[in-house]
């Protein structure tokens, strides 16, 4: 899969009112350093944790090392990338 964002994106996250998506691209608390940020995208959610995993996972470290990420750790949702100004759009 390609992955949605790139480094170097600069990106807009709104906070959540409601539990993630399956789909989703999320801001996520790293469960295993809750001052670490990551950005992953929702595969599952079930049982008050959503199961995040990269868009490239020969290189992401996502629930596939660290197990579900509670509800409680999901920031927000990644909404809109406006720079680099040629990959400008809604992150849907």
């Amino acid at each position: 899969m390609e992955p949605a964002l790139w480094a170097g994106d600069w990106i807009v996250v709104a906070g959540y009112s409601r539990p993630p998506r399956v789909g989703e691209i999320v801001l996520v608390r790293d469960p295993r350093n809750p001052e670490n940020l990551m950005l992953k995208r929702v595969a599952a959610v079930a049982d008050g944790a959503c199961t995040v995993l990269g868009d490239r996972p020969e290189e992401s470290t996502d629930s596939r090392t660290f197990g579900p990420v509670p509800l409680g750790n999901v920031v927000g949702r990644a909404l809109f990338r406006y720079a680099p100004i040629g990959r400008i759009g809604w992150l849907w």
